[in-house]
């Protein structure tokens, strides 16, 4: 697109973050703070228990490994920024570096829709197939399942940011949300972003409606195997081996579905920021705790690590 005369690219974007509500900024900043230390020592610990316990290294937990890393970027890809926007008065952020956090966070939650969709998998075989799972989920299919999850969403990721970077941005330059992201970016362009819309249309149906009718087809075998089962002890040791994962499942598709379901039209700051916090923030921030609280394992490994937990 040719700019006129009077036009100047946009080298920076602000993000126009909380700034509507100069009242709540105390509170927010000690709720992203804080979320975000415990999201942070959270996955560090089950990643930390992971690799050091040997009772903890499965498929099960190597996936959870896997989970854990990708929560860490998600969250450490949106909250610094945002926390930095609470305390300036001013939140700017290059043009390149919008790109970068976009990039990361596409990059990161992608990853997270196909890993439980992966840990669905790896629990239907379990209960569905025990007497063939060792076979079958292998350390060497494991570890090319991990790389096909980081190196997909990664070619995932590029796709969207580099459709981004083809844009032209000529001013505004506010972005109404505290992190870039592709919906409040569109709207600041000042070229044509049908391909994008598209594109994003195409993802959000395709990326997260296949993966979650998926995982649900694994629950709905992994249920009816254990209502078969005649053991009330079976059942009950069946359940407890993915009851932490399918909270997560449900936590993490919860806030996808709300900040995705509504078309672009109807795109509201609020509600989108609101949204994402639930993906970005929240969800990275439970995931540890619904694994360490509901998971025996676990709780075992935490308790060899740190002996004065067990108490």
């Amino acid at each position: 697109m040719m700019l006129s005369p009077n036009q100047t690219m946009v080298t920076e974007f602000v993000l126009e973050g909380f700034s509507e509500h100069p009242g709540l900024q105390l509170l927010l900043i000690g709720c992203f703070l804080s979320l975000y230390t415990m999201a942070l020592l959270g996955n560090i610990v089950i990643i930390v228990l992971v690799t050091s316990s040997t009772g903890l290294h499965s498929p099960m937990y190597f996936f959870l490994c896997n989970l854990a890393t990708m929560d860490i970027v998600c969250t450490s890809s949106v909250l610094p920024k945002g926390l930095v926007g609470l305390i300036s008065e001013k939140n700017t952020i290059s043009f390149k570096g919008c790109m970068t956090q976009l990039f990361f966070l596409v990059w990161s939650t992608s990853s997270e829709l196909l890993l439980l969709t992966v840990m669905a998998y790896d629990r239907y075989m379990a209960i569905c197939h025990p007497l063939h799972y060792n076979s079958r989920i292998s350390p060497h299919l494991c570890g090319a399942l991990a790389i096909g999850v980081w190196s997909t969403c990664a070619l995932h990721a590029s796709v969207h940011t580099g459709l981004m970077t083809r844009l032209s941005f000529c001013g505004p330059k506010v972005i109404a949300h505290f992190f870039c992201e592709i919906p409040p970016l569109l709207l600041l362009s000042c070229s044509s972003t049908h391909i994008n819309s598209v594109m994003t249309l195409v993802s959000d149906a395709t990326y997260a409606g296949i993966n979650f009718i998926l995982t649900l087809l694994s629950y709905g075998c992994i249920i009816a195997s254990i209502l078969r089962m005649r053991s009330t002890e079976g059942k009950r040791k069946a359940f407890s081996t993915c009851s932490s994962h399918l909270i997560v499942v449900c936590v993490f598709y919860s806030s996808v579905f709300c900040a995705y379901i509504s078309p672009a039209s109807s795109y509201s700051p609020e509600r989108s920021k609101v949204s994402s916090v639930l993906y970005s923030v929240l969800s990275p921030t439970l995931n540890p705790l619904i694994y360490t609280l509901r998971n025996k394992d676990v709780k075992l490994a935490l308790g060899r690590l740190l002996p004065s937990s067990s108490h």
